[in-house]
């Protein structure tokens, strides 16, 4: 089980991002139109530079929905090698067979 404050920081990225996304969106806009002034792009890309830091895409990491781990995560499934062994052992995913010896 990962660190509950490490979750809890990383809910709070993604509540971030989804919060200034638009105004994001809007100045990387402006800021990569090569037909507007270089003035104007130059604006943008300082208010860019003002938003949070954490409310960029990037900072974003995938974590297990079980646990948290950060590491070892499938993405299509959303959980981590150890959560999905876990699951299979005890026979909660459909299909799943785990083999032991």
């Amino acid at each position: 089980m990962a660190k509950k404050s490490m979750i809890e920081r990383e809910k709070k990225r993604e509540r971030l991002v989804a919060k200034y996304a638009a105004k994001r969106a809007e100045l990387k806009d402006i800021a990569n139109d090569e037909n507007r002034p270089m003035e104007e792009r130059f604006k943008a890309r300082l208010k860019l530079a003002k938003l949070p830091r954490n409310s960029s895409a990037t900072r974003l990491h995938n974590r297990c929905q079980l646990t948290g781990r950060p590491h070892a995560y499938y993405r299509k499934l959303k959980i981590s090698r150890i959560a999905l062994r876990d699951l299979g052992s005890n026979g909660q995913i459909p299909g799943m067979v785990k083999s032991s010896w």
